[in-house]
Parts: C-alpha cells; sequence; structure tokens
C-alpha cells in the first residue's frame, strides 16, 4: 500500500477490531465481519494524501428489480443512520454501502458504533429481502460454495482399503 494514510488507516482498524472474534483481516487493507447471515467487507483505498474506507456488504445476490423492491429500498436509505442501499444489475445484487474518510476512524468508539450498526442492518436486510423478493444471502452462498467444495473434495479422495 506504501501511502502513509491508508497504512495509518489500516493500523487503526485493526486495533479498533482486533479483540471482536467476528473480524477477520484478509489481507492488507481488506477485513471482514461475519454477523448472522451477514458478511461485511471493509477496504481501504487510497485518496489523495488521505484515505477511504468502504464498507460494502453483498445482502442478496439473484433478486430481479421489482418496483416494490427500488421503492422500498429508497425509502429505507432516507432513515439508514449509516450506509444506503444499492443494486448491481449484474448477478442482481442488493448491496449495503457506506464510505468513511480516513479522519472518521479518530474516535474508535464512534468507528466501532458505526461498524456494529451497519453489520445489524445488513444482518436483518439480507433476510428480509431474501424471503421477500427471493435471492441468496451471503450464508446461503457459503454454504452452497462449501458443499461444492466437498463434492470436488470427495471425488478426489480415495476409498479406505478393504477391511479397515
Amino acid at each position: 500500500m506504501a501511502h502513509a494514510a491508508a497504512t495509518k488507516t489500516c493500523k487503526q482498524i485493526e486495533g479498533a477490531l482486533s479483540s471482536s472474534s467476528a473480524y477477520r483481516k484478509v489481507e492488507d487493507g481488506l477485513y471482514c465481519i461475519k454477523q448472522g447471515t451477514a458478511l461485511v467487507m471493509i477496504s481501504v483505498h487510497r485518496w489523495r494524501k488521505r484515505a477511504v474506507v468502504r464498507l460494502v456488504a453483498q445482502l442478496v445476490t439473484g433478486v430481479t428489480m421489482e418496483e416494490s423492491l427500488g421503492l422500498e429500498l429508497l425509502e429505507l436509505n432516507g432513515v439508514l443512520r449509516f450506509g444506503a442501499f444499492a443494486f448491481q444489475p449484474a448477478g442482481g445484487v442488493v448491496l449495503l454501502v457506506h464510505t468513511l474518510l480516513d479522519n472518521d476512524l479518530g474516535d474508535t468508539d464512534e468507528f466501532l458504533e458505526t461498524i456494529r450498526d451497519f453489520v445489524v442492518v445488513a444482518d436483518e436486510y439480507d433476510d428480509r429481502i431474501s424471503a421477500r423478493y427471493g435471492g441468496q444471502t451471503m450464508q446461503d452462498l457459503m454454504a452452497e460454495t462449501a458443499i461444492e467444495q466437498m463434492k470436488r473434495l470427495r471425488g478426489t479422495m480415495k476409498p479406505p482399503p478393504e477391511g479397515s
């Protein structure tokens, strides 16, 4: 990363989240938090002489955008403290996103409260959206991926010798 503000921001995130069992560092500048059925990615990006912290939760994939879903998400955007819902047509993905500037991490308690609020909203709305409009939550996708991986591994395993 070799960018002073980004490096400092990464250290602040790691220090603030290190005691949480839900937190995991994926690589420098990329972290995740698992809460219930939601997975929140936290990424640090260089921006001029500063850094930005991007929170992204993929809530549901495989959703067809309907007028009622779009209106519901827009109405929710008007009342959320942190984050906004978004839609990516490729894959029919509903996201929850939020961006912080590096100096927003100065107060660790405020940063953690922002993360907590964001994660709770992501965990609640992935299930609500999936139940009402279909699609798969991150938990569904992770379970499906794990099953596929086990199937592949099973195909490569040799059976035990006869008589064992």
